[in-house]
């Protein structure tokens, strides 16, 4: 095992053990998501000001722009996992879900991609593949049969149709974050989780998949 996957093996047992402690005590939830949205943020930030390099007025009001939406988008989603976390049992389980899909996406995208290969997804990632975003797909959802208990108020077909479109969603993230970071010429957001890259780098997916499993569950 070499070091790059001992360190990566490393950050992710801290983080699962992170996000078990997250959905178990409350004060350690809110912190967590605070510092958590605030290094994102500063990481979202420094891409765009990788991007908008000029200091022409225009640049200068589109980085105000997208510091303003990311700020407020960044900040309404802490709020949101918050107060479903304290009001909303059922909600809470869609968040702890839409999370793992997120997480098990991304393992099914890697280990698939490996073993597989084939034609490039995308040029905007290069190491994505059409056979690593089938893994994702496939991944996702081994985790129904774990978590039909605990949303028994819907059949399996909408689980499947839910966890493929969260699926979907957290791989369209996770391709808007590489979209940036080609723009803005860097590998990774940062260097603060070792072996994963920045704070940003794992949670694009995320980020995109909890607000839209909560429009789907609420429609549902």
């Amino acid at each position: 095992m070499n070091i790059e996957l001992k360190k990566r093996l490393i950050t992710s047992i801290f983080l699962f053990l992170l996000l078990y402690l997250m959905f178990s005590y409350t004060y350690i939830l809110v912190i967590s998501l605070i510092v958590i949205g605030i290094v994102s943020w500063v990481e979202f930030y420094a891409l765009i000001s990788k991007i908008l390099i000029k200091e022409s007025f225009k640049e200068k009001l589109l980085r105000f722009i997208y510091k303003a939406i990311s700020l407020l988008y960044l900040s309404v989603l802490i709020f949101f996992i918050i107060s479903a976390k304290s009001t909303n049992t059922q909600f809470e389980i869609v968040i702890v879900y839409s999370i793992l899909v997120s997480v098990v996406s991304d393992i099914g995208g890697l280990v698939i991609g490996k073993i597989f290969k084939g034609k490039k997804l995308t040029k905007i990632s290069p190491k994505k593949t059409i056979s690593g975003s089938f893994g994702s797909f496939i991944f996702s959802l081994s985790l129904i049969p774990f978590f039909s208990q605990y949303l028994f108020d819907y059949n399996f077909l909408s689980l499947f149709l839910f966890t493929l479109i969260i699926s979907l969603f957290s791989q369209l993230g996770d391709l808007f974050i590489s979209f940036l970071k080609r723009l803005a010429k860097v590998k990774d957001t940062s260097d603060l989780l070792p072996g994963h890259g920045g704070v940003l780098d794992r949670i694009d997916g995320i980020i995109f998949a909890i607000p839209i499993s909560y429009l789907i569950f609420s429609f549902l």
